[in-house]
């Protein structure tokens, strides 16, 4: 891969056995100081207008907003469903930027990308299920409106499995299945701004089916896109994939680590993947150039119930952020244990309260801040700091 730093000694030359593997689960959890505040959980909440559970969220990474779609359900079947921007200092509402009340359709935030661009999806129902599904854009996301349309190739049954995280990128990775078929994931760039698109390029390997749930992160500086994936096997390793989103080359290699992938995440600078499993209750670091990688247990964690959850990469300070339901670091409540590139734990943020499924953690690296989604009403988000 051209412009890439080498992944730093420490980076193991080859994958293990079960048998080193299990033995290394036990020993392993490298620990250095920090000299900086504290992390701790935020004492600014985010509460949705209408008061609704939360349909995706994320915030603008270098502006001053954050976006969210909601819906409330009613005894009628149908629900209240809305858009909404809020200000991540204070946490509240900006601006309420689209809803339907008593209706069978909702919104889904499906992110932001690019420079500031919010993208979010609308499901239109006329009987049970979706019919259509449209997209719109808030370029900026400061503009607190709709501003155009983005367009992606995709047949009314096929469904976005994930659209990556790359802010500061104009580009970024979407990846989708056909519903009802038979479950092939595929992928394609996109600039969301300018509203182009890749090529469609299907996965060989049925591995990384929807089926399997498998991850996806982007990796800016090659256009590739990097999954994860298992058959949820507890004895077997999952696999990982890349994918030239130009060509639509596709290699893998075997992993580390046992069972489901729950989250994975890209630093393209130095072409680093990291990714955390659910059986191990671990995390794993790999070089994508040559697929070689070191495993490591979650400090404290001693059994699936703490393994890592979302995967997310600060470029500036170079820290992959793991979310974790049942914390290992503090005696109740759940975490985000906090890596550098070379694998080492460097802190931990307590106090906060995840889902059971991986909860996108929303960054803003350059104020060592974010944003996570509260259990049990999901109705909420709450800040913190790293």
């Amino acid at each position: 891969m051209k412009n890439r730093k080498t992944l730093a000694s420490g980076i193991a030359t080859g994958l293990w056995s079960f048998a080193f593997l299990s033995a290394l689960l036990f020993c392993v959890s490298p620990v250095r100081a920090v000299a900086q505040a504290a992390p701790a959980p935020g004492t600014t909440f985010v509460h949705t207008a209408l008061g609704g559970f939360i349909l995706g969220y994320d915030i603008d990474q270098t502006g001053t907003e954050g976006l969210l779609s909601e819906a409330v359900a009613l005894s009628d079947g149908k629900a209240n469903v809305a858009v909404e921007t809020f200000d991540q200092k204070t946490g509240k509402i900006v601006k309420i930027i689209a809803q339907q009340n008593d209706s069978k359709n909702d919104f889904v935030t499906l992110g932001i990308s690019g420079s500031s661009v919010g993208l979010v999806e609308f499901e239109h129902v006329t009987n049970l299920l979706v019919d259509n599904r449209l997209y719109g854009i808030l370029n900026p996301l400061n503009s607190n409106k709709v501003t155009g349309r983005w367009t992606p190739p995709l047949k009314k049954d096929e469904i976005i499995q994930a659209v990556a995280e790359s802010q500061g990128s104009p580009n970024t990775a979407v990846m989708a299945f056909e519903n009802g078929g038979n479950f092939d994931t595929f992928l394609f760039s996109t600039n969301v701004a300018a509203n182009t698109f890749g090529p469609r390029i299907t996965v060989s390997d049925p591995l990384f089916d929807f089926n399997d749930s498998p991850v996806m992160a982007y990796d800016s500086v090659t256009n590739e896109a990097v999954l994860g994936t298992s058959n949820g096997c507890p004895n077997c390793h999952p696999e990982i994939g890349v994918v030239d989103l130009a060509s639509g080359a596709f290699r893998e290699f075997a992993g580390l680590g046992f069972g489901f992938i729950n989250g994975i995440a890209v630093d393209s600078e130095d072409g680093i993947v990291c990714t955390s499993t659910e059986i191990d209750f671990s995390v794993e670091f790999y070089n994508l150039a040559t697929g070689e990688g070191i495993i490591v247990r979650i400090p404290g964690a001693t059994n699936q119930a703490q393994s890592g959850q979302d995967v997310e990469y600060d470029p500036i300070h170079k820290l992959f952020l793991v979310g974790q339901e049942f914390s290992s670091s503090a005696p109740t409540g759940s975490s985000i244990q906090i890596f550098d590139t070379k694998g080492n734990f460097v802190e931990a943020v307590n106090g906060l309260s995840l889902p059971a499924s991986p909860a996108l953690l929303a960054l803003h690296p350059s104020l060592r801040a974010g944003y996570v989604i509260v259990t049990p009403s999901l109705n909420e988000l709450q800040s913190f700091t790293y």
